[in-house]
């Protein structure tokens, strides 16, 4: 089946996505507890920097300024009634800025969790995140959107309900989770599980991955994994974080470097992503590094644990500081996280 992502990897066998949103708005001075999606309509030129940083960077996608877009997520700030606006708003700065680079750049639809926990545990009805995952994609549609990017998901149900929801904007749909150091989500699933209940959902996503997580190690042995229930259908994707999150002077510093994180885009590309990019605390320097560390790669044996290891270090980790990125969360704020 014909998609701009399929087309696009027609072309050029793998395509780089771009890094964190959250960490370059910081730099911006964005303050922790505000709404990023805000700035679309307050201070677009700068969301504008920072998808140009990443498309002269290298990205062939950029994801919007979007992540936490939906009714529930805004609901915290009381502008659940903006829902439209702003994601209208954010795809279209990305899409100015994608309809002027040189070469082709995909404008991905960037929709996170809701920040709810669904039933049968919580209290959020399949229906209720349907219409909220909806609301969002067909405003993200109507900005200019060629894909939908579902990221950062933890829950089967809600996975379920996000695609069902995006599906109505007619758009194909890419899903991303994030698993943590013992090999699951937040809410229990394998990578396998995960894969396998994407392939029975009434709309499939074109593409499934893994992001954020605690760093491009652990997500790397994601990436394996998914190679035990892909099939010849499944685009991979791979946004690790940018290293591991530390403390740093009462601050969260993520230890990735230029190096570390081209060492990680081949060791993707080797383990079967075709779409490789960054998480939290990736910058435009860092998918300079991962474009060219690609580019002149030539793909080689999958990769063992012991191969990761010893270029990114341990796949799991212990003891780590609470952040978003980490497994010393609270379960609530992790529900949270956004791609930082």
């Amino acid at each position: 089946m014909s998609h701009p992502i399929a087309d696009l990897l027609a072309e050029k066998s793998f395509l780089v996505a771009d890094g964190a949103m959250g960490t370059n708005l910081f730099a911006q001075g964005l303050m922790s507890g505000d709404s990023p999606e805000f700035w679309n309509v307050e201070f677009p030129e700068r969301i504008r920097k920072v998808h140009q940083d990443f498309v002269d960077a290298g990205s062939d996608l950029i994801l919007t300024n979007s992540f936490g877009g939906n009714r529930h997520r805004l609901k915290l700030h009381e502008v659940q009634g903006r829902v439209g606006e702003l994601n209208r708003a954010a795809a279209r700065v990305a899409r100015e800025v994608a309809d002027g680079a040189s070469r082709k750049v995909l404008v991905c639809g960037s929709i996170g969790p809701t920040g709810e926990i669904f039933q049968p545990v919580g209290a959020l009805s399949h229906e209720e995140g349907v219409e909220a995952f909806a609301e969002q994609a067909i405003a993200l549609a109507e900005g200019g959107a060629d894909v939908l990017w579902i990221e950062t998901i933890s829950a089967q149900e809600e996975m379920a309900a996000a695609v069902e929801g995006a599906a109505r904007a007619g758009l194909p749909i890419v899903t991303t989770m994030s698993f943590d150091t013992n090999g699951r989500t937040m809410m229990g699933l394998t990578p396998e599980a995960a894969l396998g209940a994407a392939h029975v959902l009434p709309v499939r996503p074109i593409g499934f991955g893994a992001n954020c997580g605690i760093g491009p190690a652990q997500l790397l042995h994601s990436i394996l994994s998914f190679r035990k229930s892909r099939d010849a259908n499944d685009i991979i994707v791979a946004k690790g974080n940018c290293g591991v999150p530390e403390y740093v002077d009462g601050a969260i510093k993520y230890s990735g470097s230029p190096e570390v994180m081209a060492n990680y885009a081949r060791l993707a590309r080797d383990a079967g992503a075709q779409i490789i990019g960054g998480c939290c605390g990736t910058s435009a320097v860092h998918v300079r590094a991962m474009r060219e560390a690609l580019d002149s790669h030539v793909p080689a044996h999958v990769p063992s644990i012991s191969e990761i290891e010893a270029l990114l270090g341990p796949v799991a980790f212990s003891g780590l500081a609470p952040t978003h990125g980490g497994g010393g969360e609270e379960p609530s704020r992790r529900r949270n996280r956004r791609r930082d």
